[in-house]
């Protein structure tokens, strides 16, 4: 987000709200991007609720880009494909 923000001439203000992000959350991200060696990166646990834990759902997973762009696979669908279409739309970034 902030590569594209930093990109697009856009104010953070105005890419923010086309996005619907907090413009706080980006210049956030902005500052720890530049410090010389980027703190290691937390993922915060997900809780499905109203789903069997080992079952999933069996509905498909969206995946939001960059840009807007969505990604949308079925359940069962192959992780490799998946590391294939994402380096084609999302050339850089790594899976």
């Amino acid at each position: 987000m902030v590569e594209a923000w930093r990109s697009g001439g856009e104010t953070l203000s105005e890419f923010a709200a086309r996005y619907g992000v907090d413009p706080k959350r980006i210049a956030r991200w902005a500052a720890r991007l530049q410090r010389p060696r980027p703190e290691a990166v937390r993922f915060h646990p997900v809780r499905l609720v109203g789903v069997e834990p080992g079952k999933g759902s069996g509905s498909a997973i969206e995946i939001r880009l960059v840009g807007g762009r969505r990604v949308r696979v079925a359940r069962g669908f192959d992780a490799e494909d998946l590391r294939r279409v994402l380096a084609v739309l999302e050339p850089g970034t790594r899976c």
